[in-house]
């Protein structure tokens, strides 16, 4: 194992600036004004992420629903382009409408990852793209892919009129590919607030096969691009990288790199999916996914929830005591390991040997959240201060098979 090509890190310290995993998440006592009410789609035909609000995000409110009066919701006529047709059809030729609706609620996501090229590492600039779902008290909050957040620094988010904002991941739940992060509303102008609103959430169960689909996102990270198509199929299963996404949408409409996290939008202009490129089959054209928001509501809420995190100062961080190195996706699919961080050393009397954890163990989740590199675990770790106990989830080789253990480190203080 010491031999194989992966990149390798040093010792974690406070200085140093298998898809079996399940994340423990937990719920914050806090109430969260979640963006996740079901559009009425019965009596009208409405378009417009978050026009089921006749107010906008920087208008004062005491609901704890996005849900409101529904005189203010633009509405955008379809044209039936055959009308001689006796079988009842519609196809959208223009879908201005429920772009100018539903762009408030999109955001582009930039930040910058360490990659490695011929044993040189170098910041990425990477892009993506997210969805606005809700606020509470002091942050705005926006879903997006996980793998989109995975090991980024300097994460940001890009509004409709252009203004860029600090974010910090929130929660992610890689299993799902979801994750959730926060901008501070106190990071956020007057202008943006009123430019910007909450998206209304589709019954993903309601959608059939051949209705309109619209997918927005910050494409090769260009800034926010349209495109559209139809509902292909329902509940797809694909297996990426020995995971399995279950219950997906299919569509057409085109899904490319940097819309991962965005919108997939239906007819009313309401959100039904969360489009992943990493989903999307490179052999074959016009096949994109997306994940079906109403049927992980439960998910994303749990991830709404989530304790905010603010980077600790270096004399306060904890320590763990680990060297790691990456598990790539040519040894998880030729040889079967785990992916995750294979623990290359423990440090004498640290506080991952008093926790049990060995040479050997394969680290797949800090604390709840799914962590695969060696530079998200070191990214965590700021955030957390000595004397905090938190979860370690590992695969331990028993016999001829990988098992996952959890286990409980309490962090101390860097002595080495």
């Amino acid at each position: 194992m010491d031999n194989m090509n992966y990149n390798e890190f040093d010792y974690y310290s406070n200085n140093n600036s298998p898809k079996k995993g399940t994340s423990f998440l937990k719920k914050a006592g806090k109430t969260v004004a979640l963006g996740l009410t079901f559009g009425a789609v019965a009596g009208f035909s409405m378009f417009g992420i978050n026009y089921l609000c006749n107010d906008t995000i920087g208008q004062t409110t005491t609901s704890k629903s996005v849900a409101g009066n529904p005189s203010s919701i633009k509405t955008v006529s379809l044209t039936n382009t055959n009308s001689s047709s006796s079988v009842s059809g519609i196809t959208v030729t223009d879908v201005s409408g429920i772009v100018d609706a539903c762009m408030p609620s999109c955001v582009a996501i930039t930040g910058k990852v360490t990659a490695t090229s011929f044993y040189q590492r170098y910041e990425a600039e990477v892009a993506g793209s997210g969805i606005i779902i809700g606020k509470n008290d002091t942050e705005l909050l926006i879903v997006t892919n996980a793998h989109v957040v995975d090991s980024v620094n300097d994460l940001s988010v890009v509004f409709v009129n252009d203004k860029t904002v600090e974010a910090v991941v929130k929660g992610t739940k890689s299993s799902k590919d979801l994750a959730v992060i926060a901008v501070s509303l106190s990071n956020i102008d007057q202008e943006t607030m009123d430019s910007i609103r909450i998206a209304t959430i589709g019954d993903a169960s309601l959608v059939k096969e051949g209705q309109a689909a619209v997918a927005i996102g910050n494409a090769l990270g260009y800034g926010q691009s349209v495109t559209s198509g139809v509902v292909s199929a329902k509940g797809r299963t694909v297996t990426i990288e020995g995971t399995e996404y279950s219950n997906l949408i299919q569509t057409d409409a085109a899904i490319n790199p940097g819309n991962s996290g965005g919108a997939l939008i239906n007819a009313q202009g309401e959100v039904i999916g969360i489009n992943s490129c990493k989903l999307a089959q490179e052999d074959v054209e016009g096949i994109g996914y997306a994940i079906p928001v109403s049927e992980v509501m439960d998910i994303i809420e749990d991830l709404m929830n989530k304790e905010t995190r603010n980077v600790v100062d270096e004399s306060e961080r904890g320590y763990l005591g680990i060297a790691g190195k990456d598990i790539g996706d040519e040894y998880v699919s030729l040889y079967g390991y785990p992916e995750g961080i294979y623990v290359s050393n423990v440090l004498k009397d640290s506080p991952a040997e008093a926790a049990g954890l060995k040479k050997g163990d394969i680290i797949v989740g800090f604390d709840g959240d799914t962590v695969k590199q060696m530079t998200t675990l070191k990214t965590r770790l700021k955030y957390y201060k000595i004397g905090e106990t938190v979860e370690v989830e590992y695969y331990r080789l028993e016999g001829d098979k990988y098992v996952l253990n959890t286990t409980k480190v309490t962090l101390r203080a860097d002595e080495t």
